[in-house]
């Protein structure tokens, strides 16, 4: 299972993570950044990533469009990079059961 940050959270979040999540990518990373969500999703669809974010363009379009992608929206307001890092790693094992779920789409962590 493979992660795609978006750009409103840290590019500094895949190094801290990459050992749970291999192949994760940033959209900086990527050279998506500033683009628009559509592109994201289809990049994600098409590379079989899991879109990670805390904005709620991808929440409405993961309810309009279904899966794949998956969508895991973070719902933490303002939080430092260590803090997300830790609710990745937290619930590595929840994680893991959405991504094998055949008919769950979005994951919601606060």
């Amino acid at each position: 299972m493979k992660l795609l940050l978006d750009e409103k959270l840290s590019d500094v979040i895949i190094h801290r993570i990459i050992d749970l999540y291999p192949d994760s990518a940033h959209v900086k990373t990527l050279g998506l950044t500033n683009t628009d969500d559509s592109i994201i999703w289809e990049y994600a669809k098409t590379n079989n990533f899991v879109i990670v974010s805390k904005d709620s363009d991808f929440h409405q379009r993961s309810l309009l469009y279904d899966h794949p992608p998956k969508f895991i929206y973070l719902r933490i307001g303002n939080s430092p990079t260590s803090k997300i890092v830790q609710i990745l790693r937290d619930n590595f094992d929840t994680i893991t059961q959405f991504w094998n779920s055949e008919v769950e789409s979005i994951l919601v962590l606060a």
